[in-house]
């Protein structure tokens, strides 16, 4: 049997492009392989939940577009499908006068991308987190809150209703692409299909290569570190409270985040990752550690972000640091408020020059399209990523 449609990967980028596969082409036959035994376990079962509103990106970039669309599309999901989801709104506290200045240029772009943001001053901040201290705020409404992996079972029940194959504990070990079809084996199986769809995250450089591509950039884990608030500080913020980012710096800093099952979580901070799905503090592992070591662009990321590598990595290190970054803005936290919580691993591609790669990343052949970066907020993002994933397979042969 040759299938018209595989897609690799259970994430919620790979679900969301099976969905839509399926709802634009009713009757087709259509395969997902996922390696492991649930749907969502790495990227899209790690983040902090949050629905964005798109603030940060440039005006008129992919990114905002994509995130503004995929906001709206996210909780119409979840609306249809009774999955609990909260608009709770959040503010972007400024600490320093230099924050203030970033803070201004942040509403500035925000009008540009046509997102309903808030000026919020030093008394009102007050009144609307009295445990949250800062020189003045940007609240932005329409930002919420969910479980990924609770959309990603959804979406696997919708692919199944409507025809696909799911397949799990399925790790693709081999794809050769022919003139009329790609050929894709596993440990067990093989399989044939007429176009393939590769969402592997944080195994997609991997995978881009096993299927004989030539690609320049690498997969770099940078492992994100959350902790948690114990029960009694759940009510500690009504909002999700995000430092002003620095635009030098490639992540969003710490913040605190309200979880849609009524928790608190801490973070994430940014420490490169001696695994690539190794979740448990202090994993490794030498294939991914070598993988990034001999890779010219590592060491070039490293050289120019030096500064905050140190700081992240002593932080990491040394709880008292960490708290202090939280502190900033909320001064009440004591260090025995920080509790574990699972990490998180974002699947970050990385050029030979050292440049972090923001924006998505296709690699396209007649009958393949891989998926080599999709960058946060892809969750937020997925229907409408899927939407131009399946539009760009449609231009192949």
């Amino acid at each position: 049997m040759i299938h018209d449609y595989c897609v690799i990967g259970g994430g919620i980028v790979g679900l969301a492009t099976a969905m839509r596969l399926l709802e634009d082409n009713p009757g087709c036959s259509l395969i997902l392989l996922e390696k492991e035994d649930a749907l969502g376990k790495h990227q899209t079962g790690h983040n902090s939940g949050v629905i964005h509103a798109g603030i940060y990106y440039p005006p008129g970039s992919l990114k905002a577009e994509l995130c503004r669309k995929g906001a709206e599309a996210t909780k119409q999901f979840c609306a249809e499908n009774d999955i609990p989801f909260e608009v709770c709104g959040k503010l972007l506290v400024a600490t320093s006068d230099i924050e203030m200045q970033r803070m201004d240029a942040l509403f500035e772009r925000s009008k540009q991308n046509t997102i309903e943001v808030h000026r919020v001053s030093q008394g009102e901040l007050r009144e609307r987190e009295p445990n949250i201290s800062g020189l003045g705020a940007l609240f932005v409404p329409a930002t919420g809150i969910v479980s990924y992996a609770q959309v990603c079972q959804a979406m696997g029940r919708r692919i199944e209703a409507l025809g696909g194959d799911i397949r799990l504990s399925t790790r693709v070990t081999g794809i050769r692409e022919a003139v009329d079809a790609v050929d894709i084996a596993s440990e067990g199986e093989n399989w044939r299909a007429k176009k393939l769809v590769a969402c592997a995250g944080l195994q997609s450089d991997r995978l881009a290569v096993l299927a004989g591509l030539e690609i320049e950039h690498r997969i770099v884990p940078f492992r994100g570190e959350y902790y948690r608030l114990p029960p009694a500080k759940n009510d500690i913020v009504k909002h999700l409270i995000y430092p002003i980012p620095d635009p030098a710096l490639p992540f969003l800093g710490v913040h605190l985040t309200r979880m849609i099952d009524g928790s608190v979580t801490l973070g994430p901070n940014a420490v490169i990752g001696f695994a690539r799905e190794g979740y448990p503090r202090f994993s490794l592992n030498p294939g991914d550690v070598a993988d990034y070591a001999f890779f010219k662009g590592f060491w070039k990321t490293v050289l120019a972000h030096r500064k905050s590598a140190v700081t992240e990595m002593r932080n990491s290190l040394w709880k008292r640091g960490y708290l202090d970054a939280c502190r900033t803005y909320c001064p009440s936290l004591e260090i025995e408020d920080l509790l574990p919580h699972e990490a998180g691993i974002r699947a970050q591609a990385v050029q030979p020059d050292g440049t972090l790669i923001h924006d998505f990343l296709f690699v396209k052949t007649d009958r393949m399209l891989h998926v080599c970066n999709a960058p946060s907020p892809a969750a937020t993002s997925a229907i409408p990523i899927a939407e131009m994933i399946v539009g760009r397979l449609a231009e192949t042969a």
